[in-house]
């Protein structure tokens, strides 16, 4: 008895998309396989683009003919970020219209949460552009400075990790760790850290611990587009030194942070190395998209974001000088640079095992409260 090969109802649907000219599928597949890797990076994004908005799997049918998709990392990753964030820059500079600017900053409060009553100036009209609505003063009252335990959070935002540094290792959220070494780049003279020297054998964690019995620590603290901007000195301690990275600039939400493994090694950054009264002692400012100004008050001759830079690159400075000995002193609580809009604050420092944390991974803290002691 034949059967009909008819297709009927919803099967009639599949059944066009069955009928996909595959031979000329593949003659043109491989023409794009000749090409360079930048065309063929260039041709391949706006199709995989198309692959993942599209419903009901609608570009499946290339996937049989020899066509992959970018991964979502990957397309993330070709994004002109940095590009992006100049621009924004750009606009941020630009002054609106006295009638303009509180239409525009209400909607940026609405949308982000911001309390503008712990601002030094309420009044939205004083703001002449973004960029001094975003890096806009507090009042002093606002973020009272904890004097009771040793180190106090450099900024406003949430709790991303901390806990101790293990096997080279720190967590940017929880389950994602990123290496150490590349996060802080290669070891600095132990002269210029005032520290005793260090047998090259050991571990890069052990060549950061310079009193025995101490450990390494770390805190991650992400600052959100509504938080405060402005990062302060979390303890009493003297800079050295400044280690610039540039690169890219993605966005460190904490989902894309569980998303994209050593995000933080891949993001443009400023790294301050120095010491307080118990060993080492780190600073980071991590950059994100939009947020390709970073600003360091004493260090005039940081530029970040910067067209031009070479993957994997780093630039050093040393605040150490036959004119200054002791670096740049830095209390606790002083302010010490600036964000153009949210972003992430890492501390890495050396402590005694008794040295204990006093937060909640997830948790909300402001500038000024007590992130541990001893």
């Amino acid at each position: 008895m034949c059967q009909s090969n008819t297709l009927q109802g919803p099967d009639l649907h599949t059944g066009k998309w069955l009928q996909f000219p595959q031979l000329a599928l593949r003659r043109r597949l491989g023409q794009l396989s000749c090409m360079s890797r930048p065309a063929l990076k260039l041709r391949s994004w706006p199709l995989t683009i198309l692959y993942y908005l599209l419903p009901f799997g609608a570009l499946k049918p290339l996937t049989r003919v020899g066509w992959r998709p970018m991964s979502r990392v990957a397309l993330y990753k070709s994004v002109p970020t940095r590009l992006l964030s100049r621009a924004w820059g750009r606009l941020n500079q630009v002054e609106l219209p006295t009638w303009l600017r509180k239409p525009v900053y209400s909607l940026y409060i609405w949308t982000f949460g911001v309390n503008m009553k712990e601002a030094a100036v309420e009044d939205l009209h004083h703001y002449r552009n973004l960029s001094e609505f975003f890096r806009r003063k507090l009042k002093p009252q606002a973020r009272p400075v904890c004097c009771v335990h040793s180190v106090i959070s450099p900024s406003d935002g949430k709790i991303l990790n901390f806990g101790q540094v293990k096997n080279c290792e720190v967590e940017q959220v929880k389950g994602v760790t990123y290496s150490l070494e590349s996060f802080l780049g290669p070891h600095i003279c132990a002269e210029e850290l005032h520290f005793s020297q260090v047998p090259a054998g050991n571990s890069f964690q052990q060549q950061l611990v310079t009193k025995e019995g101490n450990e390494l620590y770390h805190c991650v603290i992400y600052l959100a587009p509504g938080d405060y901007h402005c990062f302060h000195s979390p303890t009493d301690w003297r800079v050295s030194h400044r280690r610039h990275f540039p690169g890219s600039l993605m966005s460190v939400n904490p989902g894309v942070a569980r998303w994209i493994k050593e995000l933080f090694c891949h993001n443009e950054r400023v790294v301050l190395t120095g010491d307080w009264k118990h060993g080492f002692f780190s600073l980071t400012a991590v950059g994100a998209t939009n947020v390709g100004s970073i600003r360091i008050y004493f260090d005039q001759d940081l530029h970040t974001n910067s067209p031009c830079y070479s993957k994997g690159s780093y630039n050093d400075f040393s605040f150490i000088s036959n004119n200054n000995k002791e670096g740049i002193p830095m209390r606790k609580g002083e302010h010490l640079g600036e964000f153009n809009l949210g972003s992430t604050i890492v501390l890495i420092f050396e402590a005694p095992k008794d040295f204990k944390f006093h937060l909640k991974a997830g948790q909300k803290i402001r500038f000024g409260e007590a992130l541990g002691s001893l």
